[in-house]
């Protein structure tokens, strides 16, 4: 099993959660985030003032997948939340050691 996290930009949340949806994902958590990358953030000018924003509004996104399935929504996130501008955010696999549906007691992947 693995946790494969995505941070990308708001706007892009539901082209991506559409292609995940298609691909018969069932269910995903999403968080709005701040953060910044390469970009360092960006000058906003508000009232006539330039000032910096140095942590941009970010949108992460966690879904637990089987390992057949990794690869798969990996691809469909990049395709879907790509803008092809800098920003466009970053995807991470992580393993998951261990999952437990709370409300029947499944684990794993039948968790999942």
């Amino acid at each position: 099993m693995k946790l494969v996290i995505a941070i990308i930009k708001p706007f892009k949340l539901d082209e991506v959660r559409e292609a995940l949806t298609e691909l018969g994902i069932q269910g995903l958590t999403v968080s709005e985030v701040k953060g910044f990358g390469r970009q360092k953030g960006q000058t906003e000018i508000y009232r006539g003032a330039e000032y910096a924003v140095n942590f941009l509004p970010k949108v992460k996104i966690e879904v637990a997948v089987t390992g057949d399935l990794v690869e798969r929504v990996v691809e469909a996130i990049q395709k879907a939340a790509n803008t092809g501008r800098i920003g466009d955010g970053k995807i991470f696999v992580l393993e998951i050691a261990r999952a437990i549906r709370i409300r029947t007691g499944e684990t794993d992947a039948d968790a999942l």
